[in-house]
């Protein structure tokens, strides 16, 4: 058990946490939410002991083992990846690193020997004789094949980095396992296997991430930063955020009999519990939220943006978009080759690739960013595509522009209060809106890039990875003006809660061609005749 006492975090004037009381038990996993800036990586530190509270304590039972996701990439670069694994068990590698200092002697003595048996002992009772198949295995469920196993840290690229060092943080069964963003690089395949692993680990789970499948899948709490205050919550994300809308509802709803709130609520839970039986958390999940009084169900005060598409330039015609022979060649590498579709008027594709610099190649080609190519494309003469890349530095790069100017380039209407308008529906008022360009965090930057599409009023959306740099409120709200959006849309994601709930076709773009199916992205992931064929399309 994680047990936090009267925990306060502050620095100078600014409260990051204010008297924290909350217990962490086994058997749980913990999904820790809060907008950006809110302390969900703060508080993972000061958890770890990395990070000294101001006031309180935090105290874990006696004997547990924590580990965590190093965010450190650099820190074994002169360590082999097999043994970087393996050191995530420190008591493990400590008396295996004893043992073999014992056993290089030269002058070994009885007394040596006694100690060298003592620690035989204890390294058996830990299962010390397959920490090395272990921990080959586990890296290999994270996809780093076994030719990278006895190589340096230095030699991987950032990608195998991350799974080497997630694969530290799940070596040997920790009592309590931290995990901060471990989807970040992961593939589809990757994060399914990292979904099952924790559905079934029956210790203590603290995660963050904005993967909302992924809390879904694993999650039986969640742990939410609001306002310096650390509540915990019965349920997944999903429930979370759905009660939490019921529940703001139901205050807006002055004249609602008590009676049929309760009845209203008794029935979500039902509904939440009915469906939470896929595994030993969700069994777990459903169990508790059998056991939920309404009482304890309280409304966030979290807000969430605006992002509304259908306010359209003029709506479109049947000719949105045709493809033929596209092909992209880059530094002598094939992206893709001999693309050709059409899109039919109020499709939603997701546009999918092993390669992300394919997808983005593609964005940049349709959006004529690119002009290197073979092939040709062309837009319908009624079609005004508004585009979100992946990288939006050239936007803000030399800007000293308050946000109110760095939007007002954008639009024809140059009044202030109508440039507000579309600013505050992302959450930008007051004194925020004139903020620097200079000064804006990844997320503030992705906000603003929203409010200029807006503005644009495009019928055909092109997204290249929107989530990034975005918290939980913002994906969520982009999902929900996606799937409200009247007109086309061409996106593409990792996020696979906005995958699924989004898109009707899936484009998969390879160097041999194109998959094209007209299907969910879950049906297309599951489907065994599009597994053969993504495997001779990547071979």
């Amino acid at each position: 058990m994680i047990s936090v006492q009267n925990l306060s975090l502050r620095y100078g004037k600014r409260v990051l946490f204010e008297d924290v009381n909350i217990k962490f038990t086994e058997g749980n996993c913990y999904g820790i939410i809060g907008a950006n800036g809110a302390g969900k990586s703060t508080f993972m530190k000061i958890l770890s002991g990395e990070i000294e509270p101001t006031t309180g304590r935090v105290e874990i039972s006696k004997d547990q083992r924590m580990s965590v996701l190093k965010q450190n990439h650099h820190e074994y670069n002169e360590t082999p990846v097999l043994e970087t694994v393996m050191r995530g068990n420190t008591r493990l590698y400590e008396i295996m690193e004893a043992k073999d200092a014992i056993y290089a002697k030269e002058d070994f003595t009885e007394e040596d020997g006694i100690r060298a048996g003592e620690l035989e002992g204890l390294f058996a009772e830990m299962d010390g004789w397959n920490a090395e198949s272990d921990a080959a295995t586990l890296l290999s469920n994270l996809g780093i094949k076994e030719d990278t196993h006895y190589k340096q840290m230095k030699e991987l690229d950032g990608n195998q980095k991350v799974r080497v060092l997630l694969a530290q943080a799940l070596f040997g069964n920790p009592d309590i396992l931290l995990l901060d963003e471990p989807t970040n690089d992961l593939d589809l395949q990757t994060i399914a296997w990292l979904e099952n692993f924790l559905a079934e680990y029956d210790k203590i789970v603290l995660v963050v991430s904005h993967d909302r499948h992924f809390l879904d899948t694993v999650c039986t709490h969640v742990a939410d930063i609001d306002f310096g205050k650390i509540n915990i919550f019965t349920g997944n994300y999903t429930f979370w955020y759905e009660s939490s809308q019921l529940l703001l509802k139901q205050r807006s709803e002055q004249n609602k009999k008590a009676e049929d709130k309760i009845a209203e609520l008794k029935e979500f839970i039902a509904r939440f519990s009915a469906n939470a039986s896929k595994s030993k958390q969700a069994t777990s999940r459903k169990k508790a939220l059998d056991k939920i009084k309404l009482e304890d169900m309280t409304a966030s005060n979290r807000k969430y943006p605006a992002i509304l598409f259908n306010n359209q330039v003029r709506e479109a015609g049947d000719q949105i978009l045709e493809v033929d022979g596209l092909t992209k060649v880059q530094n002598g590498e094939v992206l893709f080759s001999n693309l050709k579709f059409d899109l039919k008027r109020g499709q939603k594709i997701a546009v999918l690739s092993d390669n992300s610099l394919a997808t983005t190649a593609f964005y940049k080609i349709i959006m004529g960013e690119d002009t290197d190519f073979k092939g040709s494309f062309r837009w319908g003469v009624t079609i005004t595509a508004t585009y979100l890349p992946n990288d939006n530095t050239e936007y803000f790069a030399g800007s000293d522009d308050n946000l109110i100017d760095w939007l007002r380039q954008y639009s024809e209407e140059k009044d202030e209060t109508f440039i507000r308008g579309f600013l505050g529906r992302m959450l930008f008022s007051g004194e925020e809106t004139l903020k620097k360009c200079t000064v804006l965090s990844g997320g503030e930057k992705m906000r603003c890039m929203m409010s200029r599409m807006m503005m644009l009023k495009g019928n055909v959306l092109c997204l290249d990875e929107p989530t990034n740099h975005l918290d939980l409120e913002s994906i969520t709200a982009l999902n929900n003006g996606m799937k409200d959006f009247k007109g086309t849309i061409l996106f593409t994601t990792r996020d696979h809660e906005l995958a699924q709930t989004v898109a009707d076709r899936i484009l998969e773009i390879t160097p041999k061609g194109l998959i094209d199916r007209e299907m969910s992205f879950d049906e297309y992931i599951n489907d065994d005749k599009v597994k053969a064929l993504r495997a001779e399309m990547y071979a």
